[in-house]
């Protein structure tokens, strides 16, 4: 998943980013009220962690103005406070959950997949493309009913594919979307990514599903169109 983390406490900031990362998420983190709201406004995410006191705009006020905006992003609020009156103002806002600070990165984990379910439904964190079967919660893939073993990286970019198959992506958006936005665009990961999962998914040893497009990048191809 794609995370926005918003937190103006270093400590805090680098133990949680770490954490997150070992469990998959790709982070895109800031620790200013103003870049933090550009950023919501601007990009789709996963689920939005939110500081409540930092510099600029505070969480609160980019909560209010986000729900006014029609976005509807999960929101986890984090805060050392724990006067009831400033959790139900966050709830009542629209918050889709807190977590007073200090915390267990395991359970903020949870509680990220718990909004992420309630807010997309059970069905759309499930993946179906032909054989494959990608559980987003789970993280967990099966291909014609045989579970596919796949390290982190591999699963976030065949889900990345695989929820738009058909669609040609190019190796910067892979780039950003999975390995985050401070990658060297020149590197080649994304191609010994790619060539790690075809001989996974491929049993036969064909580049039957991840389709390259000369001179743009993969897609993921569509069941119909094999």
């Amino acid at each position: 998943m794609h995370v926005l983390f918003v937190e103006d406490e270093p400590k805090i900031a680098s133990f949680v980013q770490v954490g997150l990362k070992e469990h998959g998420f790709v982070v895109d983190y800031c620790d200013h009220g103003d870049m933090a709201y550009e950023k919501a406004i601007e990009n789709e995410y996963d689920v939005i962690l939110l500081d409540i006191m930092m510099p600029g705009k505070d969480g609160l006020f980019i909560l209010k103005h986000l729900r006014q905006a029609g976005r509807n992003t999960p929101v986890i609020l984090l805060t050392a406070r724990n006067e009831l009156d400033d959790r139900l103002h966050g709830l009542n806002l629209g918050a889709d959950d807190y977590i007073a600070k200090p915390f267990f990165v395991e359970e903020l984990v949870a509680r990220m997949y718990a909004v992420v379910r309630r807010s997309a439904g059970e069905g759309q964190n499930l993946v179906t493309v032909g054989p494959f079967k990608l559980d987003r919660i789970t993280r967990t893939v099966m291909c014609d009913q045989q579970s596919v073993e796949l390290t982190t990286r591999e699963f976030n970019l065949l889900e990345y594919l695989m929820r738009s198959p058909g669609r040609v992506f190019t190796r910067t958006q892979m780039l950003e979307h999975v390995w985050g936005y401070d990658f060297n665009p020149s590197t080649n990961v994304v191609d010994v990514c790619i060539q790690r999962l075809r001989k996974k998914i491929d049993m036969e040893g064909q580049n039957r599903w991840i389709e390259s497009v000369r001179g743009v990048g993969y897609r993921f191809r569509q069941a119909d169109s094999l």
